[in-house]
């Protein structure tokens, strides 16, 4: 393959779902190509019972070329197909694989409405926004103004469950919408407008830009209050870079799910600041954050906090939403462990024990509040299953990573 070398690897991991209920998908074929050459074969692998296969070892270039600006592309394009019994395929094509870093490819497969076999469903993954050629931002206020009438609907930043994402411009009215869960969402853009093997200070500021910004666009509710029927829109010149389908990165995903909840603002300032960003190269944006200087200041020591201080000014701090949707219960404050009880343990437990009828290697355990090493144990392949620290321990990243299964395999929230 064009400019990859014998020592620079990444790796890709596939999880199949139904789209119906989140239930894993046993025995999915799952078959790689390269992308430029399609025909030739380089791995067959079948869905174990969690729906997932052991992540494959994949070519790419060097990881210089994701260090700095370069006309070489920085990873290595796959053709990734799966199919399933009673199933519709589905086929990715031009799957980014970075070097040294995990891709992670989920599939959420339509049952077959008949037994014709249908055509296989094909995407194209267009590049990252720093190799493609994508329209500038259009420059806007950080904050939206509170005399314009009608504008602020919300008195208190909340996290919302899902955000409608309009496939195109604004006023494409030909574009599709699509109800994106927003923590997906969040690793979606990061996924598409950064480089997941670049050093974590970077990630987590520009995840900060892009979540602040996101949620001001849910707070202000920018778009309804133009009569449209969206949240945000997938064009770059507006808003962020969504691609439909897309494989996330293993750092960029744990990063968005230990601070999903945070957001970047000013002192007396309630709602979420527009942090717009840019490359820093083929665009020029001052007092904006430079997506690759903030890879070089992090490469320099600078901590994420100084990065976003650097490029917003000294006033601008992380904050944290004051609710978020769609869970069954919040956060409890802190770890749960060996020898914690009480109502949440058993609330965990309870939602363990949900989750393992669709995930059988979860093992059962009693709902009886106390967290002990069975309950740890439980935990701990919850976290195998779903690629979080193998710890035992439900810390924040879990604790919402159990909820946001739980729903899922159940459909609707438990009222507590």
């Amino acid at each position: 393959m064009d400019n990859t070398s014998t020592n620079s690897i990444g790796f890709l991991s596939v999880f199949v779902r139904s789209v119906e209920d989140s239930t894993p998908i046993t025995n999915a074929i799952i078959s790689v190509y390269a992308s430029d050459n399609p025909s030739l074969l380089l791995f067959t692998e079948t869905t174990n019972a969690q729906g997932q296969i052991t992540p494959i070892a994949l070519p790419t270039p060097s990881k210089v070329y994701s260090e700095a600006p370069s006309e070489t592309q920085p990873y290595q394009n796959y053709i990734v197909q799966v199919s399933a019994p009673d199933y519709e395929e589905i086929t990715i094509v031009d799957l980014n694989i970075l070097p040294g870093v995990e891709a992670i490819q989920n599939f959420f497969l339509l049952p077959k409405v008949t037994n014709i076999s249908p055509e296989t469903e094909e995407i194209v993954i267009p590049p990252n926004t720093l190799y493609g050629n994508y329209p500038e931002k259009i420059a806007e206020a950080e904050t939206k103004s509170l005399q314009e009438t009608g504008e602020i609907v919300l008195s208190r930043v909340v996290i919302p469950e899902y955000i409608i994402v309009h496939d195109g411009v604004p006023s494409d009215k030909s574009a599709k919408n699509y109800y994106v869960k927003y923590k997906d969402y969040i690793k979606n853009v990061a996924s598409s407008e950064i480089y997941a093997n670049w050093p974590e200070a970077a990630i987590i500021a520009n995840i900060l830009a892009i979540q602040s910004f996101t949620l001001n666009r849910v707070y202000t509710e920018w778009y309804r209050n133009k009569n449209y029927p969206f949240t945000i829109t997938s064009s770059t010149a507006y808003d962020q870079k969504w691609v439909y389908n897309r494989n996330i990165f293993e750092p960029i995903s744990l990063i968005v799910d230990s601070i999903f909840d945070q957001y970047l603002s000013r002192p007396g300032i309630v709602q979420p600041i527009l942090t717009q960003y840019c490359d820093g190269n083929r665009v020029k944006c001052p007092n904006w954050l430079s997506q690759w200087g903030s890879k070089d200041l992090a490469s320099q020591g600078y901590s994420a906090q100084e990065i976003i201080k650097y490029y917003y000014g000294d006033n601008m701090g992380v904050r944290t939403a004051e609710e978020i949707s769609g869970i069954p219960s919040s956060w409890p404050g802190a770890d749960l462990t060996i020898g914690s009880s009480g109502a949440k343990v058993q609330q965990l437990q309870r939602q363990l024990n949900a989750i393992a009828n669709a995930y059988p290697l979860i093992p059962k355990i009693a709902e009886d509040s106390v967290y002990g090493e069975k309950t740890a144990e439980a935990v701990r392949v919850f976290q195998q299953i779903f690629g979080l620290p193998e710890t035992g321990v439900t810390d924040f990243t879990t604790w919402y990573k159990i909820s946001e299964i739980y729903v899922g395999v159940n459909k609707i929230a438990e009222l507590v």
